[in-house]
């Protein structure tokens, strides 16, 4: 028992320290924010907002959260679950009622995936209701995991090297939209929610769908995770370690109008670089020991 509670200590501390670190390194919260918390009645959003309740008790700044839930009417659906989670919780919350799922269904063919129809509905509305509350930040559950997810799905299949930021302003150029979890890995979020029994609302739309490409592209991420540990940090650092003169994309550097100019420059390239990878990009040839 003492052992699972010192577990559960660390994992809270990691927690805590890695949503915080993302938080002061995008400065997604600021003095005086009203951060609109999507939940969704998943494992992620519920640990987004219990997180953040943790970093509001213990912030240098003030801030305001209040929990957004939108009811999209899947059949099934227990209205009761999140209002009563949220009541007890003591968190001021909104119910948005919109009945997105019936739309969806009508629109989209039988066996087509539903998810990007979906999205946009749902990201119109949650537009819609944070000009409502007057919330000044938007906060998604999305954590590590899905940002990779995206990275590989935009490589495999859109031919972009594009993932999810932490921080972004919104389509219609009104609203900032954080990811406060962005540096949590999606097992510790598991465990986290094992921990806090969160109530947990199956999704029965697109979560639904068992041939997802993006359900295929995590299963290929938590099989690299297994066979060669310290793979999946050495990917996620790479997002943060991005070299646009050695890409190809000369919109974001001048190719064509490099010139030598004779004169050595710290940020110059050598000549060729010697493959000298360490062994957290390349784990399959020495395990490296992470804080778990």
């Amino acid at each position: 028992m003492v052992m699972i509670e010192r577990e559960t200590h660390k994992l809270e501390k990691r927690l805590c320290r890695l949503v915080g670190q993302a938080i002061v390194d995008y400065n997604m919260i600021e003095e005086g924010d009203k951060v609109m918390v999507c939940v969704s009645g998943g494992k992620d959003s519920y640990a987004m907002l219990d997180i953040l309740l943790k970093m509001q008790a213990r912030a240098p700044v003030h801030f305001d959260l209040i929990a957004v839930n939108l009811d999209q009417k899947q059949p099934g659906f227990p209205e009761d679950v999140l209002p009563r989670y949220l009541t007890e919780l003591g968190v001021p919350f909104h119910i948005e009622n919109q009945d997105t799922y019936s739309i969806v269904k009508r629109v989209i063919p039988q066996g087509k995936t539903l998810c990007s129809l979906c999205s946009r509905l749902r990201r119109g509305i949650l537009y819609r209701v944070a000009d409502e509350l007057g919330a000044t930040k938007i906060a998604l559950g999305h954590h590590r995991d899905d940002i990779l997810q995206t990275f590989f799905l935009n490589m495999f299949f859109g031919g972009k090297l594009k993932a999810m930021p932490p921080k972004l302003v919104s389509d219609d150029g009104r609203h900032i939209v954080i990811r406060p979890m962005s540096l949590v890995a999606e097992k510790d979020l598991v465990r986290w929610a094992a921990h806090r029994e969160f109530p947990i609302i199956p999704c029965t739309l697109c979560g639904s769908q068992a041939n997802l490409q993006r359900k295929q592209v995590g299963q290929m991420l938590q099989e690299w995770d297994k066979k060669y540990p310290g793979r999946i940090e050495s990917m996620f650092s790479a997002l943060q370690n991005v070299a646009p003169s050695h890409l190809m994309d000369g919109t974001r550097h001048d190719f064509r109008g490099l010139k030598a100019t004779g004169v050595a420059t710290t940020d110059g390239d050598r000549a060729f670089d010697p493959d000298d990878f360490s062994a957290v990009a390349m784990p399959e040839l020495q395990v490296i020991r992470f804080d778990t």
